[in-house]
């Protein structure tokens, strides 16, 4: 798969979940966010897990020998942290949203957008290109002119869980990055962590809410667009496009999903975009643009020197 070919499969993640915002915050006046999760993360896996035992089966028989494992030990263990780092970040920005706007909720969760590169030089030593950096601050910018949040804003409850779960999305957009272009097995790292989450919020929720069918009937149908769509759809995309591109340039493009967001909010909530949402997403765009063409202009120009 190319490089382009990748980024095109994180951009229609990124449209996927921009719009499962709303889905996100309507769904919580029908049911329990730790069952909503469960719910969803389920839906998801049920999908990819045919294609992950298929992709499983594969890799064994391209290794040569049917006895060797297609996967180490610290391949699983890593995998198994992701699915903890995604659970964490899921359900706290899902609770989040119930104390928060979905135009904050989408702003504070594109935070991640600068932490993936930061972390990137904390954890792996490993610093992006400087043109990575320019991109970063205007898309920042960008987001902030779309959300319409100005300095004046004072974080409130919500406001502060979502803007915490963007430090675990960044290390998820992180680690994906690593064990995805390692093992070569997105299928199978999607299927683990969607497992993971499944059960660690099917046992919460259990301990916490109260779980009825009637419940779980009325939030069926959102449940079943987050759960298929974002979850077994946009999350396996994410997975298998950042097995072709680096982690700093996926994050430029998930952070989309705020313009995506912004413009789920017109056709579904009737929400308008001024101006100065336009130039935010204007910013954005250029930011992302500038990630694609500026490695192949400076390649093209070490050529002919």
């Amino acid at each position: 798969m190319s490089r382009v070919q990748a980024n095109l499969l994180l951009l229609i993640a990124a449209g996927i979940w921009g719009s499962t915002f709303v889905i996100q915050q309507v769904s919580m006046d029908l049911v329990g966010p730790m069952t909503f999760t469960a719910g969803r993360f389920f839906l998801g896996f049920l999908i990819v897990a045919p294609l992950a035992i298929r992709e499983w089966n594969k890799q064994k028989l391209a290794s040569g020998n049917l006895k060797r494992r297609p996967l180490t030990n610290n391949d699983l263990l890593l995998m198994l942290l992701i699915g903890v780092v995604l659970f964490t970040g899921t359900i706290i920005q899902q609770i989040g949203i119930i104390h928060t706007s979905v135009t904050n909720a989408g702003f504070l969760t594109a935070l991640y957008v600068p932490l993936v590169p930061l972390l990137g030089i904390i954890i792996f030593r490993k610093k992006p290109h400087w043109g990575v950096w320019i991109a970063i601050a205007l898309s920042f910018a960008g987001t902030t002119l779309i959300s319409g949040v100005d300095t004046s804003l004072e974080l409130g409850y919500g406001d502060a869980l979502v803007l915490t779960s963007s430090f675990f999305w960044g290390l998820h957009v992180l680690l994906v990055g690593v064990i995805a272009a390692k093992t070569s097995m997105p299928l199978t790292l999607a299927a683990i962590q969607f497992a993971i989450v499944t059960v660690i919020a099917t046992i919460w929720a259990f301990m916490s809410e109260t779980i009825t069918l009637d419940i779980l009937l009325s939030a069926f149908w959102y449940m079943a667009y987050a759960g298929f769509i974002s979850v077994g759809i946009a999350f396996t995309l994410q997975v298998v496009g950042q097995s072709h591109t680096q982690p700093a340039d996926a994050a430029l493009i998930l952070s989309l999903e705020t313009v995506f967001a912004a413009i789920a909010g017109v056709i579904f909530l009737n929400e308008r975009i001024g101006d100065t949402e336009m130039i935010g997403c204007a910013m954005i765009l250029s930011a992302i643009l500038m990630v694609e063409v500026l490695p192949m202009i400076l390649r093209k120009r070490r050529r002919m020197s």
